[in-house]
């Protein structure tokens, strides 16, 4: 106890102290940051004492922390000691673990997809493989950052884990050597048509403007005849600022203003300009954004917007315009906080104004300020970069979502794997049996409850209520009873778009994050459009002007 008081006393007088340095806190501030920290410890100190159950010390100011974080925005976060691997992952690309993705399905927390020549496929495990114990702990009701924190640690240590396989009768024992965890940023580069390239960045960490400029290069070199190049920044939630200029200066030209940052110390205030010879200034090129592209992909792809460099392809985009640094708060840990908003060339920030949950909500176009490019065309701040072609996304249909939040396609795709050990080249994988997966549903009575039947549950309780249950029961029913047989005809109105879902899925079992990409651009319906613009010179042209 009191080593954490002098803990607390210790970060108030180098708070203090770094405030008097900057200027940023008058007199009358200091008291209140005294007084009221003052308050805080004898508070934490009574409440340790004296409350009738025993309490965990730290967990009692973690919960402090975090809800006093989470009264400012939902990038402001405590990074305690056993997170500062997963922070590594987002600003360096790599981390010490096992090397795959996981996710909380029924009791365990289970592998969703292995990262090729890591740990945990080095091992042998694999997509639907679930964790029910830790050197011999069990996992059951852990969450994916409990069992996270316990699979990270230093290269070269072992640990050994129990793995309930779809398929085999018994749990299967793994051991497992930790390692140093690395994931591509730039996972797939090639043509997509004869004379079009196609580069997927999913993530702004260390090296993402150079690795992104080397595939632009080798595709020119391989294809002196390229038309354009498709970008594709579809859920890449950000990473480096720092990479975010680099990447675009791949672009534009040397000199340029790519974007200026503005917070409460003055002296922190920066503008980040390109400082290399661009790699390709002249090809007409197609950025994809969606809903999840956030951050750094939002400077990306309005920084091109606003200098009329590329057509934006997609949907609005996250709609964040901060700036988080990180300062050491003692123990190995850190504190992730916002300490400026960013602006684009045309002046505007996209940052979402308001949240719920977290998320940003959406803004009405009609209450976002209006800027404008280079060449005079409107754009809006605000709650994300609107794109200049909006193309709706037939996977966030209620049906279709439900399947995936559901896991309905990956616990399919999970039998399927059972079944056969390769599936061929990329190329020529086709998913043919559709009724197999209607089948595979059936089973497993999977249902979904749409939007309208929610209404209209709520509808008949209000109505019972009051009494009007007995008049509007028939028309209730009869309402209820073609909505029931719509929703039959609703997987086979998006049969297409479920396919490209399961053949994703299939083909990263075997083939992983390159392969899923590889495959998905066959039926892609944004890549079509935006190799079409690209080939459509006039219409690209009279967008940008």
């Amino acid at each position: 106890m009191k080593k954490i008081s002098r803990l607390i006393v210790l970060v108030l007088v180098a708070f203090i102290g770094g405030a008097a340095v900057n200027n940023t806190v008058n007199h009358g501030k200091y008291f209140e940051i005294s007084k009221n920290i003052e308050i805080f410890t004898n508070l934490y100190k009574e409440i340790n004492t004296y409350y009738v159950d025993e309490l965990d010390p730290a967990k009692l100011m973690r919960t402090g922390v975090d809800a006093m974080l989470e009264s400012l925005d939902p990038y402001t976060n405590y990074i305690s000691e056993s997170e500062i691997e997963g922070f590594k992952y987002i600003t360096e690309g790599k981390y010490n673990g096992i090397g795959a993705q996981i996710k909380k399905i029924g009791d365990y927390v289970t592998i969703t997809e292995p990262y090729e020549d890591q740990p945990a496929h080095k091992a042998g495990m694999k997509a639907g493989d679930q964790i029910v114990a830790i050197d011999g702990k069990s996992t059951k009701g852990k969450t994916p950052d409990d069992v996270s924190n316990i699979l990270k640690g230093y290269p070269g240590t072992e640990i050994e884990l129990t793995v309930k396989r779809p398929g085999e009768a018994k749990d299967v024992k793994l051991t497992m050597v930790r390692g140093e965890v690395r994931v591509p940023n730039v996972p797939y580069h090639g043509l997509v048509s004869n004379d079009i390239g196609y580069v997927a960045l999913t993530t702004f960490t260390r090296q993402a403007g150079k690795n992104v400029e080397d595939a632009v290069k080798e595709m020119k070199e391989e294809n002196p005849e390229m038309k354009g190049i498709i970008f594709d920044l579809r859920g890449n939630g950000g990473g480096l600022l720092a990479e975010a200029v680099n990447v675009s200066n791949i672009f534009i030209p040397k000199g340029v203003t790519v974007v200026t940052t503005k917070g409460k110390v003055k002296d922190w205030d920066r503008s980040f300009k390109t400082l290399n010879q661009p790699a390709e200034e002249e090809l007409p090129v197609v950025v994809l954004i969606d809903k999840n592209s956030a951050s750094a992909s939002e400077i990306v792809s309005g920084v091109l917007q606003d200098l009329d460099r590329a057509v934006l392809l997609g949907q609005r985009s996250y709609g964040k315009g901060l700036v988080q640094n990180t300062r050491d708060v003692g123990y190995n840990s850190k504190v992730k906080l916002t300490t400026a908003k960013y602006y684009i060339p045309s002046g505007r920030c996209i940052q979402g104004v308001e949240y719920e949950n977290g998320e940003p909500v959406n803004i009405p176009d009609d209450k976002r300020a209006k800027f404008k490019t280079q060449n005079g065309r409107l754009v809006l701040d605000g709650g994300g970069v609107k794109p200049d072609v909006i193309i709706e996304k037939e996977s966030e249909r209620k049906a279709v979502k439900s399947l995936v939040d559901n896991y309905m396609i990956f616990d399919y795709v999970t039998e399927f794997a059972l079944k056969k050990e390769s599936i061929g080249e990329i190329e020529d994988f086709k998913f043919t049996d559709w009724d197999g997966f209607l089948a595979f549903l059936k089973k497993k009575n999977y249902s979904y409850e749409s939007e309208s039947e929610k209404l209209l549950s709520k509808l008949m309780k209000e109505a019972d209520k009051e009494n009007y249950k007995s008049v509007i029961d028939t028309d209730l029913s009869s309402i209820e009873q073609k909505i029931d047989d719509s929703k039959k005809t609703e997987l086979s109105k998006y049969k297409n778009t479920i396919i490209d879902l399961i053949e994703k899925e299939i083909v990263s079992r075997y083939y992983f994050q390159k392969g899923k990409i590889q495959i998905g651009l066959r039926n892609d319906t944004e890549i079509k459009e935006a190799i079409g613009l690209i080939k459509d010179k006039s219409k690209y042209d009279s967008i940008l002007k």
